[in-house]
């Protein structure tokens, strides 16, 4: 009979944890602001049940528009990076939740010069991540066909990062995206998915058969991963849990203070590494298909055999674990 006290003792010792950074300075701030988007994101949560408009191809965004019709900071990434620019970036959400939680995020990397920000919802009564998974390579799919680009960015929020994942390492999704971002993502599980009786609940235990695919070997994974992990994260325990530690994945792992888990996608320091991260594009990002356009310098390497800068050597990105 499997002895529960191991994880109780585990549990305990991360609530007290928990309590300790709540009570200080920068958790009661966090705190406030987590409060305040709550009810903030209550009130715009019914605008994104509702599909995402049918948008402009990047092709005919750049007919559409010239330098002169754009701010300082949109015409700055443009002229300084055409291609960065114009990647999609598809935001994913998480559980019981929709693409409204990116309504701050969105805007800002709009105004940072990213001209495609995209979101997927997927229903919120989800209890799979491999399904939400293959709603995800739809979309990257139906995406590559309308821009032209054969690679893009993912931000996912929560279980979106695991989606995203799940897709990157078990779908052959790193042949697609170049970057995935990872906002509270419980890669290593969480205590707190004990509480819930469900089967994508029970996925997200420390432990579960999901879990143990992920992190099963991954050589040749092309995606460059980005991970943000608070220690004031109120669903992922331990907080720790939401880094990303993988031999084969080339990630990088960003500890944010005094942050609760709905705050993570409007936090600036968030929106700031994201946008840094995405403006430089590695040689990660070669292509394989004659006429599309390419990201990162080189498209003469086929797929998986190309060599791939460290995040800590690409141009704007430091190490921060």
């Amino acid at each position: 009979m499997h002895d529960p006290r191991p994880v109780l003792r585990r549990a305990s010792r991360a609530t007290r944890l928990g309590v300790r950074t709540l009570c200080s300075p920068a958790g009661l701030r966090g705190a406030g602001t987590e409060v305040a988007w709550v009810a903030a994101h209550a009130a715009l949560y019914p605008l994104g049940v509702l599909a995402e408009r049918e948008s402009a191809t990047g092709r005919e965004q750049a007919r559409r528009f010239a330098l002169a019709d754009l701010p300082p900071a949109q015409r700055g990434l443009l002229m300084g990076d055409i291609v960065a620019a114009g990647t999609p970036i598809l935001l994913v959400h998480g559980l019981i939740d929709n693409r409204s939680i990116f309504t701050l995020l969105r805007r800002a990397l709009r105004r940072r010069g990213f001209g495609q920000v995209l979101t997927l919802n997927y229903s919120p009564f989800t209890q799979d991540v491999e399904a939400a998974a293959a709603r995800l390579a739809a979309l990257v799919e139906k995406t590559c066909e309308a821009t032209g680009y054969e690679r893009l960015h993912v931000v996912g929020h929560s279980l979106g990062g695991l989606v995203g994942r799940y897709y990157v390492q078990r779908m052959g999704g790193d042949e697609r995206i170049h970057t995935l971002v990872t906002l509270g993502s419980p890669h290593n599980g969480t205590f707190a998915a004990h509480l819930l009786p469900s089967t994508l609940a029970r996925q997200l235990r420390p432990g579960s058969a999901l879990l143990a695919e992920l992190a099963a070997p991954a050589p040749g994974c092309r995606t460059r991963f980005m991970s943000f992990w608070s220690d004031l994260d109120q669903l992922v325990v331990p907080k720790r849990s939401a880094r990303l530690d993988h031999p084969d994945l080339s990630a990088r792992n960003v500890l944010l203070r005094g942050v609760g888990h709905l705050s993570l996608p409007i936090h600036g320091r968030v929106v700031h590494d994201i946008a840094m991260l995405l403006a430089h594009l590695d040689e990660a990002g070669a292509t394989v298909t004659a006429g599309v356009t390419p990201i990162g310098a080189s498209t003469s390497r086929p797929p998986r055999t190309g060599s791939r800068l460290p995040l800590e050597s690409q141009p704007g990105v430091g190490a921060h674990r």
